[in-house]
């Protein structure tokens, strides 16, 4: 009886150590699991975290950018477009007075060119020049486009290539010399000349320039009665006017005849 109790004994300790052998293990690796999962939830976290700033950071920088980058273009493009609208008009409710502008400043812009290409290092601009060019097309010029286009398309009112041809044939041989010969005579009254130096201005400069014409003026004539409605055919000729006032406005500018 006393071997068998202690056997007994015996056994009931092994068990009962093995199971706290068991119980400790197992606490250890739940204990392990979870701080493995702690772990692993932090570092997702940290990712989750980094890319929403890497995409917060792209958004922040890519967003304004692309704003930024498509603005001026669609700024540019409303500007013209108004600009345009409102020089439209303009020209349908102050017809004679926005030619005139419009005239003036392609003279000033062909008289600083003109000068400025004949002009030394030691030269300076005259813009007192410069004044009496944009003073002829904003007093006399603009006012004389719109009398004489709106006239050509009374007159002739067809596009046809015949109706056009006598346009350029009136505008070169009647409308030309007029207009040219106004223009000497106004610069040069304004430079002090008197009439008979004008007048000797005129036979000396005259028709030089008419002969040149011949050769700038018919074409831009067809394209603008052919091509361009009548209440913008005075823009159109005051811009095909920019090339030759450079021109204009040298022999406008030359020395008197009896000097």
């Amino acid at each position: 009886m006393g071997i068998d109790h202690l056997a007994k004994l015996a056994k009931r300790s092994i068990i009962q150590q093995s199971k706290h052998r068991l119980m400790f293990n197992n606490s250890i690796s739940e204990s392990n699991f979870v701080s493995h999962y702690q772990q692993c939830r932090v570092y997702s976290s940290r990712s989750v975290n980094t890319s929403s700033t890497k995409i917060s950071k792209t958004n922040l920088l890519s967003v304004p950018f692309s704003i930024r980058k498509s603005n001026p273009s669609s700024d540019s493009a409303k500007t013209r477009i108004g600009f345009l609208a409102w020089y439209l008009g303009a020209l349908e409710s102050r017809p004679i007075i926005t030619k005139s502008i419009s005239s003036a400043v392609i003279f000033a812009a062909a008289d600083i060119t003109s000068q400025m290409i004949a002009m030394t290092p030691s030269d300076s601009l005259d813009i007192i020049r410069t004044l009496r060019m944009a003073g002829f097309a904003l007093m006399i010029l603009g006012t004389a486009q719109h009398q004489w286009f709106n006239f050509m398309g009374r007159v002739l009112p067809k596009r046809d290539v015949v109706s056009t041809l006598k346009k350029l044939l009136l505008g070169n041989f009647a409308y030309g010399p007029v207009i040219n010969s106004v223009f000497f005579s106004f610069n040069a009254a304004l430079q002090g000349e008197n009439a008979e130096e004008i007048v000797a201005r005129l036979k000396r400069d005259l028709i030089p320039t008419m002969t040149n014409g011949l050769m700038y003026w018919p074409l831009c004539d067809f394209l603008t009665y052919k091509v361009v409605p009548v209440h913008l055919q005075p823009l159109a000729n005051s811009s095909f006017s920019y090339a030759w006032t450079i021109y204009l406005t040298y022999v406008a500018n030359l020395k008197k005849v009896s000097d």
